[in-house]
């Protein structure tokens, strides 16, 4: 049996403004957009009859590389005390590549996007040993989740 991660489902305070952010922003496309009410059984939040919207937004790959957006309709959930700044135990990281990295980055930033790290350029082992040459830079998306956005470059000549 072969084990995927096909997605990871954010919870958002704007479906509206988080699927700017994807869609517009990063390229992503919807995928599946729907209400979801919930028996209260399986996901560790909300209670029986809850109304959510879940919204997937889907990348290249067929298969792998969602993200669902997942807003409470109804009741609404209440708004973080205050905005991350910070990452600690408990977080998460996305990393996303990107053949245009200037260009993502334009279109966030159009968006009002927070941008943590201007591009820059970087050098990393890949998993077969070999350096990798990157730019990178990052954001946190609307809700505060955190986007490592990387761009492989060609290593230069010695």
């Amino acid at each position: 049996m072969t084990t995927l991660i096909k997605r990871t489902t954010l919870i958002v305070r704007d479906l509206a403004r988080s699927m700017a952010f994807y869609r517009d922003g990063l390229g992503l496309e919807v995928w599946y957009d729907d209400e979801v009410v919930l028996s209260g059984r399986g996901l560790a939040a909300g209670g029986v009859g809850d109304r959510t919207r879940l919204v997937i937004m889907k990348a290249e790959d067929p298969v792998i590389g969602m993200i669902g957006l997942l807003q409470w309709v109804d009741p609404e959930l209440p708004e973080p005390a205050t905005r991350r700044e910070r990452l600690g135990i408990g977080d998460v990281v996305f990393v996303l590549q990107t053949g245009d990295l200037e260009g993502v980055m334009g279109r966030l930033r159009t968006l009002g996007t927070r941008v943590h790290a201007e591009p820059h350029l970087f050098e990393v082992r890949g998993a077969d040993g070999r350096q990798l040459r990157m730019r990178s830079a990052s954001v946190w998306d609307p809700d505060d989740y955190f986007l490592e956005i990387n761009q492989r470059l060609p290593m230069e000549a010695p």
